[in-house]
């Protein structure tokens, strides 16, 4: 299986790397289509040769066209791509608010993936969210998660309005709870630790939180139970987040998220 990947910014080379990583697609099978020669000289596993500004020609041969150019130059990397590709192809967009049908009618192709991933993606712990025209088949579904799956992991969903609320939940995500982190360091700062420590104290509550999270099967309400003991600590904090409706901001914050999602797929 052959790759082309189009635009080499930090997903472009995520995906680049985590291929080779995982084995999934060897290194000389990967070709990267740049839009200067300025960029060529980048330190890879994949063969110089492999980096061109002027593959336009062969785009055909490929059997996956990675799209991960930013949005707003996607008009032009349609009509300059347009006249090279095949019907046999799998074009798999990265392109934050393009639609599929946005993507079928410039391309002039069939088989479109979409795709919402997250910035964990570059450590191999990213979350993305994935949806596919009608013509790719099952075997091809299959074929895309396994190599979305080298960056962390994924959902499929029929419904492409989900990709949307993808953006809004695991894409905006980690801007969310950094500043949640940001506000407990704020927090023990004022408490009285130094910088470092704070920043320590936080980041080891939240990675061992998730982790034993991860370990049993409890709601995360349980959880709360087992940490809040009637009349304690953790229950006067829980009681000032109640009291600020904290849970109403967060649910109406990431509806506003989605909804300007929406508005710029528009």
């Amino acid at each position: 299986m052959r790759v082309l990947i189009i635009g080499y910014g930090n997903m472009g080379k995520t995906y680049a790397n985590s291929f080779i990583s995982s084995r999934f697609i060897k290194p000389e099978d990967i070709f990267v289509l740049l839009r200067s020669e300025t960029n060529f000289f980048i330190e890879s596993q994949i063969p110089r040769a492999n980096f061109s500004n002027s593959f336009y020609e062969i785009i055909g041969d490929f059997d996956i066209v990675i799209l991960a150019v930013k949005p707003q130059d996607f008009d032009a990397l349609a009509q300059t791509i347009k006249p090279f590709l095949k019907q046999n192809q799998i074009l798999f967009s990265v392109m934050a608010g393009i639609t599929l049908n946005s993507l079928e009618e410039q391309l002039a192709c069939s088989k479109i993936v979409r795709s919402m991933p997250n910035i964990p993606t570059q450590i191999g712990m990213g979350m993305t969210v994935f949806t596919a025209s009608a013509n790719v088949d099952r075997k091809e579904l299959f074929i895309i998660q396994n190599l979305i799956n080298t960056t962390g992991k994924s959902v499929y969903v029929e419904n492409e309005k989900l990709i949307d609320a993808a953006t809004a939940i695991s894409g905006s995500g980690p801007a969310y709870v950094f500043y949640f982190m940001q506000s407990m360091i704020k927090a023990a700062v004022d408490l009285g630790f130094n910088e470092s420590e704070a920043e320590l104290l936080v980041n080891q509550t939240f990675m061992g939180s998730v982790a034993i999270q991860n370990s049993y099967s409890l709601s995360n309400e349980e959880w709360i139970k087992k940490v809040a003991s009637k009349g304690g600590t953790t229950e006067s904090a829980l009681q000032v987040f109640e009291k600020g409706m904290l849970q109403d901001v967060i649910v109406n914050a990431v509806k506003a998220a989605n909804n300007r999602a929406i508005e710029l797929g528009k």
